[in-house]
């Protein structure tokens, strides 16, 4: 399936395609959309991608990932689970890691490798230097002595989220304090996402929905610049703050308000109403990020107190018991979920979650038997970025040690697949379809779904097309 020799907003036929649900078939494409689908299409001179009997389905879309900061953990150094698994190998790790403009970056952190991190513990670990890494939830920064003596801690900078000792030294760790720290670190420019582009290419993902909390002017001027050069060749919808302007670029959309809820720092019921009316007033959703019982119970709460409307969405939804599954069908609000977490967390889960909440991890099928709209995401970088991962964690609910947790929530394959053929707009809503006049948003697989569903991975993503444009083959 080497290259076809197409130009962009030509005409590409995809030949003797299976189309899971119709049977064996042949689509035309033009002009970015499907023009034609058949039993069997005759060529007119354009350029043809023999499917070889292999499923053609549509475009992935991941509903939740974070481009700027999965740019930026590409070039980290990993330091956690599964890279990384003890205090010896995290020390090897950073000893061995580059730096750049004199920083050593890591990502991925858990306790369960060295225990909790602070300025004393990563001295210890890494040597010279300013190190500064991130916990896999991606809302702890851990600093070392040289890297908050860069940052100034100790000559008065603060910022919300620094931690102090009860002396008032600062102890490295800081708590969503991302903003504080892209002021204060040395500048450059915004990530690029060309990397990132050709490996959720490599998926199959032809959509995503940046959910980064940040995104204001700036962020979007910068991922419309990438959009534009063709450095990122997805679909792009980008969530963020209130005043997040309207883009200009094709190919870019304005999504939802993000809100985050935060178990230690929850706001008063009535502030977080207003927060939701106001972007209802200004014709947004809202995106509330909920991770833990108490986080959900006040979203469903404010959310009944404002009025849901459409498009109004939960992300994670990490811990949702039968009650609340309840409260949220009432007002008919969208999850995105990360199934994948399931795989990447769940031994984790088993010792660090409550057992009365461990039944309600990730919930797949509870949600869809209430009726839920059901998107799914991976939150790459704090996921894996592949969403194969995350649907066969979907239909299999296991652990990376093979452990099964609320094994009645599981999807089956179908249904898994369809947690990331959504719209964009509305995630668990219908799933796109081939038909003409749709966009050519596609990805092909090496066989047919009949054999594809029995163990779903990207290994099997022969070949990737967005808006019409054949964007990988082999």
């Amino acid at each position: 399936m080497a290259g076809t020799g197409q130009e962009a907003g030509g005409s590409l036929l995809i030949r003797d395609a299976d189309l899971p649900g119709v049977g064996p078939g042949s689509l035309r494409l033009r002009a970015g959309r499907i023009a034609e689908c058949g039993r069997s299409l005759a060529g007119e001179g354009e350029p043809v991608l023999e499917a070889r009997g292999g499923a053609l389905l549509p475009g992935l879309h991941d509903h939740h990932i974070h481009l700027h900061a999965l740019a930026a953990a590409l070039d980290s150094v990993r330091c956690g689970p599964p890279q990384v698994r003890d205090r010896a190998g995290l020390a090897r790790a950073l000893s061995e890691a580059p730096r750049r403009q004199g920083w050593l970056r890591g990502v991925g952190y858990h306790e369960s490798v060295a225990g909790p991190l602070d300025r004393a513990a990563l001295d210890a670990l890494a040597g010279p230097g300013p190190v500064r890494v991130q916990h896999r939830s991606g809302a702890l920064w851990m600093l070392n002595s040289a890297a908050v003596d860069a940052l100034g801690l100790e000559r008065g900078a603060d910022a919300p989220g620094v931690e102090r000792d009860a002396t008032g030294r600062a102890t490295g760790r800081l708590l969503r304090a991302d903003r504080f720290l892209r002021e204060r670190l040395p500048r450059g420019s915004p990530p690029e996402l060309a990397r990132v582009g050709r490996l959720l290419t490599r998926f199959g993902v032809t959509g995503v929905t940046d959910a980064s909390l940040g995104n204001g002017a700036a962020e979007l001027d910068a991922f419309e610049a990438q959009v534009g050069c063709g450095a990122l060749p997805q679909a792009l919808t980008v969530m963020g703050a209130a005043d997040l302007p309207e883009p200009a670029q094709p190919g870019v959309a304005r999504g939802a308000v993000k809100i985050v809820l935060l178990d230690h720092d929850l706001p008063a019921p009535e502030a977080l109403e207003a927060e939701i009316r106001g972007a209802h007033e200004h014709e947004r959703a809202v995106a509330i990020h909920c991770v833990t019982r108490a986080e959900l119970v006040l979203a469903a709460s404010a959310l009944a107190a404002a009025g849901a409307r459409a498009g109004d969405r939960i992300e994670h939804a990490s811990v949702a018991p039968p009650e609340l599954v309840a409260q949220l069908a009432a007002l008919g609000t969208c999850i995105v979920t990360q199934p994948g977490f399931i795989r990447e967390r769940g031994d984790s889960y088993r010792t660090d979650v409550e057992q009365r909440d461990q039944p309600w991890l990730y919930r797949g099928r509870g949600f869809l038997d209430a009726n839920l709209p059901l998107g799914g995401g991976t939150d790459a970088p704090f996921g894996e970025a592949d969403p194969w991962l995350a649907m066969q964690a979907a239909v299999d609910r296991r652990s990376a040690s093979g452990a099964v947790l609320g094994v009645d929530e599981g999807l089956d394959p179908e249904r898994a697949l369809a947690l990331f053929t959504t719209p964009a707009h509305a995630p668990g809503g219908e799933p796109r379809r081939l038909a003409p006049g749709e966009p050519a948003d596609l990805c092909l697989l090496r066989v047919p779904w009949s054999r594809a569903r029995d163990a779903l991975s990207s290994d099997l993503v022969a070949a990737t097309i967005r808006a019409g444009r054949l964007l990988s083959s082999g």
